[in-house]
């Protein structure tokens, strides 16, 4: 994958330039909420790929609680750090597309709260993570809390029609609908946004392998014995 990465990133930015295009000079603009509603093909885009990184979060995180196996927590690391990105634009959009539907930058509106909770667990995780690089015991508090974050996932998907929120459907029983227009826009978003969290997960993963590598070195040369030492001979000082 690292042969191709180059070109991956590059297919990831052209999709995005694509999908803010589509959504500025192609997507109609929709009736009731005007301009503001454009956020839509970026704002559940990030969604997906916040569901996504944070499902792939748990399951590298069961995985290493499992199996022990340093490549699961290095996978489970990245993929925390791409959900926390993800999600802290969909809290970014969503107060926009809220000020725009309430005339409130902000509501604790089931869906919104939820999404708010899983942001703060996920920086919790990285917050663990950082300490696990001092204390590695902390890396399974970090791992059990990831797994506490993708229990939040179905509670966000759910918390509109069990808890009768006003925040808006679109897709789905009970949506809005898209015209074709509007529909070719956000999966032109959603393949741009995916890509772009692939190229951004991969990323992650090498440097985590990189820093424990690191680590590794650093922890190794503290504990080698001083040159004049190897090999259990002394070596006479210089005059």
């Amino acid at each position: 994958m690292d042969r191709w990465l180059p070109w991956l990133a590059a297919a990831a930015g052209a999709a995005v330039v694509a999908a803010v295009g589509l959504a500025w000079l192609y997507a109609p603009v929709e009736a009731v909420m005007g301009l503001s509603q454009k956020i839509f093909y970026f704002h559940v885009p990030s969604a997906w790929a916040m569901y996504a990184a944070t499902g792939l979060c748990g399951i590298a995180s069961t995985v290493y609680l499992v199996t022990n196996a340093e490549r699961a927590d290095a996978l489970a690391a990245a993929a925390g750090s791409v959900a926390l990105l993800f999600s802290v634009v969909v809290l970014v959009t969503g107060p926009i597309w809220a000020r725009a539907a309430w005339s409130v930058w902000w509501r604790w509106e089931p869906r919104l709260t939820t999404v708010l909770v899983l942001a703060l667990l996920l920086a919790a995780y990285a917050v663990l993570r950082r300490a696990a690089a001092r204390t590695p015991r902390l890396a399974r508090f970090a791992a059990a809390l990831a797994i506490l974050a993708v229990i939040d996932l179905p509670i966000i998907h759910l918390a509109v029609r069990k808890w009768r929120g006003n925040h808006p459907t679109v897709l789905g029983s009970g949506g809005g609908g898209l015209s074709t227009e509007m529909a070719v826009t956000l999966g032109v978003g959603l393949v741009a946004f995916t890509t772009l969290a692939l190229v951004l997960l991969r990323l992650r993963y090498r440097l985590e392998l990189a820093r424990r590598e690191l680590d590794r070195l650093v922890v190794a040369a503290a504990n080698a014995p001083p040159p004049e030492t190897r090999g259990g001979e002394s070596c006479p000082p210089k005059p």
